[in-house]
């Protein structure tokens, strides 16, 4: 097993609905490609997605959103979610917290995450960080990442690159690889 394609936030609530990204309609194509060729080579795809539960602190934040067993929680049609691929319902930003994803990526033998999805500069963010403390590296797909705004984008993929050493490449880069 070479590495793990992360798909962060990829859901209805964020993409179309209460939260929605108007910004993350144009990195569908990209992750449906990274996906894709990460299955063909045998690599592991990982929906990691908001489930939250009533008393959740992000919901402070936020607002109420991708409420676990909620349409808007469902990963949307355009990313097909198939059998080989895992689902990680996360109550936080990070994709790592109490979600059984560390153990996951060990058994599988898995040294290497691709960071996809929403939001850079939020999930995308704490997801990395997550990663770094266990001694992960990271591959940031910045064309399959995005936020709310180009300052959001660009402070978020700066602060990957310089705070955990994240390699930011494009989906062609890494499928090239």
């Amino acid at each position: 097993m070479k590495y793990a394609v992360l798909v962060i936030d990829m859901n209805k609530d964020f993409v179309t609905g209460k939260l929605k990204c108007e910004r993350a309609l144009k990195i569908i194509p990209n992750i449906d490609k990274l996906i894709k060729n990460s299955r063909k080579q045998g690599n592991l795809v990982i929906f990691a997605s908001d489930a939250h539960m009533k008393d959740d602190p992000e919901l402070r934040v936020w607002g109420e959103h991708g409420m676990a067993g909620s349409e808007g929680a469902d990963v949307i049609p355009e990313l097909k979610i198939e059998e080989s691929d895992y689902i990680i319902e996360k109550r936080t930003y990070s994709a790592f917290y109490k979600t059984g994803l560390n153990k996951l990526l060990e058994d599988k033998g898995v040294n290497k995450v691709i960071i996809t999805g929403l939001h850079t500069n939020i999930c995308d963010r704490h997801t990395a960080a997550d990663a770094f403390f266990r001694g992960y590296k990271i591959i940031v797909a910045k064309d399959c990442v995005e936020a709310f705004s180009d300052k959001d984008q660009e402070e978020g993929l700066d602060y990957l690159k310089k705070v955990y050493g994240a390699k930011i490449k494009s989906v062609d880069e890494i499928i090239s690889n």
